[in-house]
C-alpha cells in the first residue's frame, strides 16, 4: 500500500470536547504507517493519510476509548447521518426524562416551597424516593457522560464528560449522604441537590441536541455536492438502453441523458446538442451550450435536449468526486488561528478540575457556614459551567461553513491556512491570457509587404505555427483553416520560449515572433515596429513575420477581455486590493488592456520562468501577494505567491497546482475567495473571543467571585444552562456564514 493513496475517512463517536480531538489524533498518529491524521470535532470525523488499513485505525480509536467506522461512500455517509439523527432524538428523550423529574422539584421546592424538609415526618422517605428517581435520571439521561468519563479515566485522560459526571455525581452522592445520614452533616448543610443534578442533565442534553442539529447545517455544502450525483445511469448496451446503478457504468460506455436529468459521470458528447446548467460546480448561473466533442461533467443538470456521451471518468476520478474530496480535506485542516485553541483545549479540563478542587478547599477552610454546602455547590458549579466544547468548536465549525460556502461558488480551497491567508492579501497579480482575457485569441488584422499577399503570408505563418501549442499559434492556424488553406510541411522547426518560432517552409526560412526574437534572427524590423505598436495600442498582439531574413508583414491577434473583468477589477479595488498584471505579451498590448480595465500596474514581456521573481519582488516591498494564473504555465509563480489561485473553466483544471482552485473563469471568484476568507476568519475570532470570555468570566463567578462583592453565588442549574448555551451560540454564529452572498450578485 502506498503512502500517497486516497485518505481514509472515519466516523468517530464518543468525542465530547476538544480534548477528545487531541486524544484521537494522538492514537491515530501512533499507528505505524500513518503520515498525517486530522480530526474534525465539528463533523465528528477523522481523515488519515498513510500506508495503513482502516481496520487498524478503527482498532486504535477503540483502544483510546472511542468508537469508529470507515466512511467509504454515499451509503456510509447516509448511514452516519441517520445515526446522528437517531442520536439527536435520543438526546431529546433523555432531556425529557430528566425534565420530568427536575421540573416538579424546581417548582415545588424553589418556587412554591411545598416540598417537605428532611426533619419533617416522612421527609427522609420522600427525599429517598426522589434520590432513587434522580438515580434513574443519572443512569438514563446521564449514562453516556459517566461512560465517557470512565473511558477517559482508563486512558489517563479527562474531558467534558469528566466534568459533567463529577458535577452531577457529586451532587447526587452528597444528597444521598444527607438523606441517609443527616446527623453526619452540620445542620445548616443538610440540603439535597437532586434537582440540580436532574436540571443540569436536562439542560446539557437539550444543548447537545441543539448543537448537533446546528452542526448538521454546517455540512450542507457537502450534502448538496453528494446529492448532485444521480443513483442510476441509462447506458446503451448491445443497441438497447438500460438503467443501471451508477457504480456499474464502465469507461468508454455510451450513456443517454434526457432533458431534465442529471449527468451521471464525466464524458464527451458523441451525439446530440443541449444546454447544461453547471452552476453548482462553477458558480456561473448561465447554462453552457454543449455539442459533439464537448465535455460534460457528472452531477450537472441537462436543461434541454437529449444526447449521448462516452464515459471518460468514473468513480473517484470524476470531477465531482475530486471536488468533494478537496472540500473535505480543507474542512479537516486547521489554520494557524485555531492552533491556540487546540493548545488551550489540551490542558483545559485538567485545569478546571484543579480549579474545582482549590475552590472546594478554599470554601471549606475559609468560607462561612455552612462550609460544606458552600464548598460543594461552588465546586460543582465550576465543573458544570466550564465549556471545552465552545473552544473546540470555535475554529472547525467556521472552517466547515466557510469552505463549503466557497465550494458552492466553484472555489476550492485546499487548506485552512490558505483560507486564512487569502483574507490578508494586499496585492492581486493577474496573468493576462486566460485570466483577464478569454484565452481564445483570434486573428483580427494582417498587414503585409507589397511583395506578399494576405493569404500567402497567413498560409506560411500557419504552416510554421502548426508545430507550436501556444494559444497565439492556435489563433493563426484557425484563421488559415477558416479560409480553407492547405498548410505546408514544416522542416527544421525551432521555438524560443517567450520569443517566437521558425521553420523552413517550401524552401523558405520563415520566422514568426516578437521584436526580440526578430533581432535574434538578424531581421531588421524598421518601420514595421510602428505598425506593430499601432496594433498593440488597440489591444492586439503583433506577430512579426519574416521570410528569408526580410520583413514580410505583421499579424494582429486579439484575445477578447472577459465580459465581467472590468467590473471584477473595480470590485477588487473597492475591497482595498492593488491589481497588477503580469504577462509575457507585448508591452503596448498589455498596457492597452490595463488602461481599459483600470489595472494599477503592468509587467509585460515577462518570461514564464521569471514570473516567480516578479512575485518575489512585490513581496519584498511588504505586500501580501495573491497570484492568479492557469495553474500549469504559472506554477512557479503560483507556488511563490502567498496564495496561488489556479483559474480555469470546465473540469480540466489543475486542482493540485495552487492553494485555491477557481473552477469557473470569472475574476469575481478571486474576490469571492478573499471575502469568504475575511468573513470566516472574522467569524472564528468572534467564536474564540466568545469562548475565552465565557470561560474567563464564568469560572471565577462559579467559584464565588461575586459572593464577596454582592453576596451572590451562581446556582449550579444556571451554570448548566450557560454551559449548554455556550456551544449552541458558537455553532449558531458559524452558521451565519451560510447567509454570505457572492460579490458578483451585487455587481
Amino acid at each position: 500500500m502506498l503512502a500517497n493513496q486516497d485518505p481514509i475517512r472515519l466516523s468517530v463517536s464518543g468525542m465530547s470536547c476538544a480534548g477528545c480531538v487531541g486524544t484521537v489524533e494522538d492514537a491515530l498518529r501512533a499507528v505505524p504507517g500513518v503520515v498525517e491524521a486530522s480530526v474534525n470535532f465539528a463533523e465528528h470525523t477523522a481523515q488519515v493519510q498513510g500506508a495503513v488499513t482502516a481496520d487498524v485505525l478503527v482498532a486504535a480509536v477503540r483502544k483510546a476509548g472511542y468508537d469508529a467506522a470507515e466512511l467509504r461512500g454515499i451509503a456510509d455517509e447516509e448511514e452516519k447521518e441517520s445515526a446522528e439523527f437517531a442520536h439527536y432524538r435520543k438526546l431529546l428523550r433523555q432531556a425529557f426524562v430528566a425534565g420530568l423529574v427536575a421540573l416538579p422539584l424546581v417548582i415545588g421546592d424553589m418556587l412554591l416551597g411545598l416540598l417537605p424538609m428532611l426533619q419533617d415526618p416522612g421527609g427522609r422517605i420522600f427525599w429517598f424516593v426522589v434520590g432513587l428517581a434522580t438515580l434513574i435520571v443519572l443512569v438514563y439521561s446521564g449514562g453516556h457522560f459517566f461512560t465517557g468519563a470512565w473511558k477517559s479515566f482508563r486512558n489517563h485522560n479527562a474531558n467534558m464528560d469528566t466534568l459533567i459526571a463529577l458535577g452531577t455525581g457529586s451532587a447526587w452522592l452528597y444528597s444521598m449522604v444527607v438523606v441517609a445520614f443527616p446527623d453526619s452533616v452540620p445542620v445548616l448543610a443538610r440540603h439535597a441537590y437532586f434537582e440540580a443534578a436532574a436540571v443540569i442533565l436536562a439542560l446539557i442534553n437539550v444543548g447537545s441536541a441543539l448543537e448537533m442539529r446546528a452542526r448538521g447545517k454546517t455540512s450542507e455544502a457537502i450534502k448538496r455536492l453528494i446529492g448532485l450525483q444521480p443513483r442510476t445511469a441509462r447506458v446503451v448496451r448491445n443497441g438497447v438502453e438500460v438503467d443501471v446503478p451508477i457504480a456499474e457504468v464502465g469507461l468508454d460506455e455510451t450513456v443517454r441523458v434526457r432533458p431534465g436529468e442529471k449527468i451521471p459521470v464525466d464524458g464527451v458528447l458523441v451525439e446530440g446538442y443541449s444546454s447544461v446548467d453547471e452552476s453548482m460546480l462553477t458558480g456561473e448561473p448561465v447554462p453552457v451550450e454543449k455539442s459533439v466533442g464537448d465535455e460534460v461533467v457528472g452531477g450537472t443538470f441537462n436543461k434541454s435536449g437529449s444526447f449521448l456521451f462516452q464515459a471518460k471518468r468514473i468513480g473517484k476520478d470524476m470531477a465531482l468526486a475530486r471536488i468533494i474530496e478537496l472540500v473535505r480535506q480543507a474542512q479537516n485542516s486547521k489554520p494557524a488561528i485555531g492552533k491556540l485553541a487546540d493548545r488551550i483545549s489540551a490542558v483545559f479540563v485538567p485545569a478546571v478540575l484543579i480549579i474545582a478542587v482549590i475552590t472546594f478547599l478554599l470554601w471549606f477552610n475559609l468560607g462561612p457556614d455552612p462550609r460544606v454546602s458552600f464548598a460543594l455547590v461552588t465546586a460543582i458549579t465550576v465543573l458544570v459551567i466550564a465549556c471545552p466544547c465552545a473552544l473546540g468548536l470555535a475554529t472547525p465549525i467556521s472552517i466547515m461553513v466557510g469552505v463549503g460556502k466557497a465550494a458552492e461558488q466553484g472555489i476550492l480551497i485546499r487548506s485552512g491556512d490558505a483560507l486564512q491567508r487569502a483574507g490578508q492579501l494586499s496585492v492581486i497579480v493577474l496573468d493576462k491570457t486566460g485570466t483577464v482575457t478569454l484565452g481564445q485569441p483570434r486573428v483580427t488584422q494582417i498587414e503585409t509587404a507589397e511583395s506578399w499577399s494576405e493569404d500567402e503570408l497567413l498560409r506560411l505563418a500557419a504552416s510554421v505555427e502548426a508545430g507550436s501549442e501556444h494559444p497565439l499559434a492556435e489563433a493563426v492556424m484557425e484563421s488559415a483553416q477558416s479560409r480553407g488553406m492547405v498548410l505546408a510541411t514544416a522542416e527544421a522547426f525551432a521555438a524560443s520560449i517567450g520569443g517566437g518560432v521558425s521553420a523552413v517552409i517550401e524552401g523558405r526560412n520563415v520566422a514568426l515572433g516578437n521584436p526580440r526574437f526578430m533581432a535574434e534572427k538578424g531581421v531588421a524590423i524598421g518601420d514595421w515596429k510602428l505598425r506593430g505598436a499601432n496594433l498593440a495600442a488597440q489591444a492586439q498582439t503583433p506577430l512579426y513575420v519574416s521570410i528569408d531574413g526580410e520583413m514580410a508583414g505583421v499579424i494582429g491577434v486579439s484575445d477578447p477581455v472577459k465580459p465581467d473583468a472590468q467590473a471584477a477589477i473595480a470590485a477588487l479595488h473597492r475591497a482595498g486590493l492593488r491589481v497588477v498584471m503580469l504577462t509575457g505579451d507585448h508591452r503596448d498590448t498589455a498596457e492597452a488592456v490595463a488602461r481599459a480595465l483600470d489595472i494599477d500596474e503592468v509587467h509585460a514581456e515577462v518570461l514564464p520562468a521569471d514570473k516567480a521573481a516578479e512575485v518575489a519582488a512585490l513581496q519584498a516591498t511588504g505586500a501580501v501577494v495573491g497570484m492568479v494564473g492557469d495553474g500549469i504555465n504559472d506554477a512557479p509563480a503560483l507556488a511563490r505567491a502567498d496564495v496561488g489561485f489556479a483559474i480555469g473553466t470546465g473540469t480540466d483544471v489543475a486542482m493540485e497546482s495552487a492553494d485555491v482552485t477557481l473552477i469557473g473563469g470569472s475574476l469575481f471568484s478571486v474576490l469571492d475567495a478573499i471575502q469568504i476568507s475575511r468573513a470566516t476568519v472574522r467569524n472564528i475570532r468572534q467564536n474564540l473571543f466568545g469562548a475565552f470570555v465565557y470561560n474567563a468570566i464564568g469560572i471565577p463567578i462559579a467559584a464565588g467571585a461575586l459572593y464577596m462583592l454582592i453576596g451572590v453565588l451562581l446556582n449550579p442549574m444556571i451554570a448548566g444552562a450557560a454551559m449548554a448555551l455556550s456551544s449552541v451560540t458558537v455553532v449558531s454564529n458559524a452558521n451565519r456564514l451560510r447567509a454570505w452572498r457572492s460579490a458578483r450578485d451585487s455587481a
